[in-house]
Formats: C-alpha cells, sequence, structure tokens
C-alpha cells in the first residue's frame, strides 16, 4: 500500500518539504511498521530543514509520532499488532502516514495518554526531563529563569521546575504568552520585548541573578542571560531559536561570576533504552500529577508541514502543535 511522507531535496525555508508516494518494504528484522496517528512539530524539525543542524540529503522530517503497530520485524519481542506506540526519535521520518521504525526507539503508550497528547509530550517532555534531572539537577529551593515560557518546551519547564519546589521567572513576548506562563506555574513573568530581561531578573532576586537559566532563544537572548545568572550560576543554551550561540568568551563567564555553560542534546542523556524507559515514565508520571499540562495550541494537518513551520518560525503558535493524519485505507 502506498503511503504519504515529507521529503527535503535541499535545505531552506518550508517551500523545500515535499511531499511523495512511498511503498513501504517489510520491517526489518528489528524494525516495526507504526501507522502514525499524530504527529509532533518540534523546532528541530526547522532546524533540520533550514541546514542548522547539517543532514544527508535526502531525508525525512520529524521524530515524534503516535499511532499502532502493524507489522513486526522477526527480532522484534515486545511489541505485537495493534498495540498503541509512540517515538521521539533520533531516527526522522515522523511526517509520514506509516513508516518503519527500530524497535529499540518505541514505548508502548500508557492507556490513559492519547494519541494527541502523546505526540504533543513525548519529545518536550522528555527534553524536559533531562534539562531539569539529569543537566541542571535543579533542587528545590532554586530560582531559575526560563525564556519562551508560553512556548512548547517552556510550559513544561515551568510546570516541572514548579512540581518539584523552584521559584520560576519566565519570560513571554505578549500579555497573552505572559498568562498562559503563569497558568503553567510562572512566579513571575517578564515581557521581553517591553522590559529589560537581566534587569528585572535581579530586581526579582534581589541582585542576586538566578541559579540557572534555561535559554531555547540562542543568540538573540544570549547576553541577556549572561546578565541574569547569579555567582556560579549555569546557563543551559538547549535551542537556537534566536540563532546559534557562536564564540563563547571564557573570560566573560569568569567576568560574570565563574558562570558554567552547557549546550545539552537530549540523545546523549537518553542513550539506553533503559535510560529511554527511565525517562518516560517520569515524564507520564509528571503528567498523572498535574505538575505539567501539555497544551496542543494548534493542530494541522499532515500535509501542511510547510505552512505549520512558518507559523513556528514566526511565533505565531502557542503551546505544543501537532499534525493530524487522515486514516489510510481500512486501517
Amino acid at each position: 500500500m502506498s503511503e504519504r511522507a515529507a521529503t527535503i531535496r535541499s535545505t531552506g525555508g518550508p517551500e523545500v518539504i515535499e511531499w511523495i508516494d512511498v511503498d513501504l518494504p517489510p520491517p526489518g528484522d528489528d524494525e516495526v511498521r507504526m501507522r502514525n496517528r499524530a504527529v509532533g512539530l518540534n523546532y528541530i524539525d526547522t532546524y533540520h530543514r533550514a541546514g542548522v543542524y547539517p543532514i544527508d540529503l535526502p531525508a525525512g522530517l520529524g521524530s515524534e509520532a503516535a499511532g499502532v503497530v502493524e507489522a513486526v520485524g522477526a527480532r522484534v519481542e515486545g511489541f505485537a499488532v495493534g498495540d498503541r506506540v509512540g517515538t521521539f526519535g533520533p531516527a526522522r521520518g515522523a511526517y509520514a502516514t506509516a513508516r518503519n521504525v527500530p524497535a529499540a526507539q518505541l514505548l508502548h503508550l500508557p492507556a490513559d495518554v492519547d494519541d494527541r497528547t502523546a505526540a504533543a509530550l513525548l519529545l518536550k517532555g522528555c527534553t524536559t526531563e533531562a534539562l531539569v534531572e539529569r543537566c541542571a539537577r535543579v533542587r528545590a529551593g532554586d530560582v531559575v529563569l526560563v525564556w519562551a515560557a508560553a512556548g512548547g518546551v517552556g510550559q513544561l519547564l515551568v510546570g516541572w521546575l514548579k512540581a518539584i519546589g523552584a521559584t520560576v521567572i519566565g519570560t513571554a513576548g505578549s500579555a497573552d504568552k505572559a498568562d498562559h506562563a503563569r497558568a503553567a506555574g510562572a512566579d513571575h513573568v517578564v515581557l521581553h520585548r517591553e522590559e529589560d530581561v537581566a534587569a528585572r531578573v535581579r530586581d526579582i532576586t534581589g541582585g542576586r541573578g538566578v541559579a540557572t537559566v534555561f535559554d531555547g532563544v540562542g543568540m538573540a537572548t544570549w547576553q541577556a542571560s549572561l546578565a541574569s545568572a547569579a555567582r556560579r550560576g549555569l546557563i543551559v543554551s538547549y535551542g537556537n531559536a534566536g540563532g546559534p550561540v557562536k564564540g563563547v568568551d571564557l573570560g566573560m563567564l569568569a567576568a560574570k561570576g565563574s558562570l558554567f555553560v552547557t549546550r545539552p542534546t537530549l540523545f546523549d542523556y537518553y542513550v539506553t533504552v533503559e535510560e529511554r524507559l527511565a525517562g518516560t515514565e517520569r515524564v507520564f508520571a509528571m503528567l498523572r500529577r498535574g505538575a505539567i499540562r501539555p497544551e496542543i495550541g494548534q493542530t494541522f494537518a499532515l500535509e501542511d508541514a510547510a505552512a505549520a513551520h512558518r507559523a513556528l518560525e514566526a511565533g505565531e503558535t502557542r503551546g505544543s502543535s501537532v499534525f493530524l493524519v487522515e486514516p489510510q485505507g481500512d486501517t
């Protein structure tokens, strides 16, 4: 049966996304054929498309999806036809009606987590878990700055940090987004287009600054992040929405108070199957607790990926975005 899949033959703007017909072969010995029901949109998808993160071309896009198993390879154990499953990478190609996925990159979806929630949560939720608990190791009582606190990862960071006892200062680009950051649990919200973020952070913290900065924006906010961190504070630079940070001045880190900086990627913290399972179980536990509430701000038809990328890059989305996959055939 012919499937539909996105591909890029060159890097560039959203217009380089093409949709092609694909005849899927049977899954390999260690693979599962997964029919997608919902697919997650993540900022890293735009980095792959634009060439910020170089990939071999032609290439598929997307790594996060929820769906159902249609076939399993000869050596696959633990998965059966009909199982509800999710994946968040690192294999790309999730922008598709169906695809063959390495079984090691799949997990069973709990009955109380629907497909849309899974597609909105898996990659962002595991990123949040890794950033807070494995990378920064935030402790109760820490004061933390979260850039773009109304975004997909931002809202999850805010809720998670509040659940473990941190005080959260969030930034937002509008009053509406500030309201959403507060609803997620932010103690303070700074409108970064109207206020000096570092000055407000120093005011809120009595001049000390924050123990940790979670900065998913990049170069556009780098100086403000440096100026917001407390002595021996940590800047976790995990995204490039405002351009990649280049030429980090080690002397400046000393001058700003012996700061630490890290540029983490999820799959350096989720290397083994055991690490992946532990992380996803923690994410689902925080979801059930109500600590994180992934907001699906908008949905798109799967083949409207180019329009979705444009909206995301223009800052016109709120929370998470999910592609809904039309049923194929009798499945």
